[in-house]
């Protein structure tokens, strides 16, 4: 394995200030729904940066489920980890990555848990499974095999085989409210295209071009 002669020579496309909406959520919108229509896999996938109380940085992948001019939301358990960083520091950050169209999109913002209206409306539109998979798992605790998690699972199944699934009052929603974005877009010899958006006290946005 050499690591060090892997590389790819971007190429496919470029971005330029023309190519640029004024509304980053339009231009979100519009790279979103070319990474949909050209199969890119999982292209809601979206790494989530959080930091805790003590300033210790985690990262991992949840899924975007909605956006609108008021932010980007995704679904947890609200006594995950995840939630208990965004709870001591609610500035968190977001990555799209899209390589086969050679795209990244790194979001900043603030989270905020949405209403349980809204929590209760995506809860119901799950799949049976997937809403038993909310009450079962614990998310973040440690268990000492699989065995605890699949039993729990069963036991949930059991308890919700008739009617429908209640929301857990654990679980739910937050919005990401963005303060900046940057749209990249690979170009050849690594000079890449970059292009923040940052958010100003007026409410508008301004667009900057950034060295790669």
């Amino acid at each position: 394995m050499h690591l060090e002669d892997m590389r790819r020579n971007y190429a496919a496309r470029s971005l330029d200030t023309a190519d640029l909406n004024a509304d980053p959520f339009t231009q979100f919108d519009h790279w979103m729904r070319e990474a949909i229509e050209t199969q890119v896999l999982e292209p809601n996938a979206m790494a989530l940066a959080t930091t805790d109380a003590a300033g210790g940085p985690a990262l991992r992948t949840v899924l975007l489920k909605a956006f609108d001019e008021r932010g980007l939301v995704f679904y947890t358990n609200y006594e995950s980890a995840k939630a208990r960083d965004i709870g001591a520091n609610p500035r968190v950050a977001l990555m799209f990555t899209w390589l086969p169209l050679e795209r990244q999109v790194v979001i900043t913002g603030r989270a905020a848990k949405i209403s349980a209206a809204e929590s209760l409306k995506y809860f119901l539109s799950r799949p049976r499974d997937s809403q038993i998979g909310a009450w079962a798992s614990r998310q973040s605790e440690v268990i000492t095999t699989r065995s605890l998690l699949e039993t729990k699972f069963a036991e949930m199944k059991a308890k919700f085989q008739r009617g429908d699934i209640p929301l857990p009052d654990h679980w739910g929603g937050f919005r990401v409210t963005p303060e900046s974005f940057e749209f990249w877009q690979g170009r050849p010899c690594r000079m890449h295209d970059r292009f923040s958006y940052r958010l100003q006290p007026a409410g508008d946005w301004i667009i900057r071009r950034l060295m790669p």
